[in-house]
């Protein structure tokens, strides 16, 4: 159940950010992120706290990313890491051209 959720949420071309609502780390990400022009659809937050297999789900992200720590930052397919590797990625202008590879931006 964890793997097919999981692997049903990373598509190419897409943003997708596996989070908890608590997770002061998951606020800034998805603050960051919002900010963005991001084409419709092409940005999804996914609570994980919200299925009865938020544990199985965090075990399944760290045998894919190599941790279970939230936020998991997903461009594409490619897991980037979590809020801090997004905010570096930021800084340097390498997040906004991944983001354009993609077409994930207006």
């Amino acid at each position: 159940m964890a793997q097919e959720f999981v692997n049903s949420k990373i598509q190419p071309g897409k943003v997708v950010v596996f989070i908890k609502p608590t997770c002061p780390y998951c606020r800034r990400t998805q603050e960051l992120l919002s900010e963005l022009p991001f084409k419709q659809g092409l940005l999804e937050f996914v609570d994980i706290t919200a299925t009865s297999d938020t544990s199985k789900i965090q075990d399944y992200l760290e045998t894919l990313t190599g941790a279970r720590t939230v936020p998991r930052v997903f461009i594409g397919k490619d897991c980037i890491g979590g809020c801090r590797d997004l905010t570096e990625m930021h800084q340097s202008g390498e997040l906004l051209k991944r983001l354009n590879q993609i077409g994930a931006l207006q």
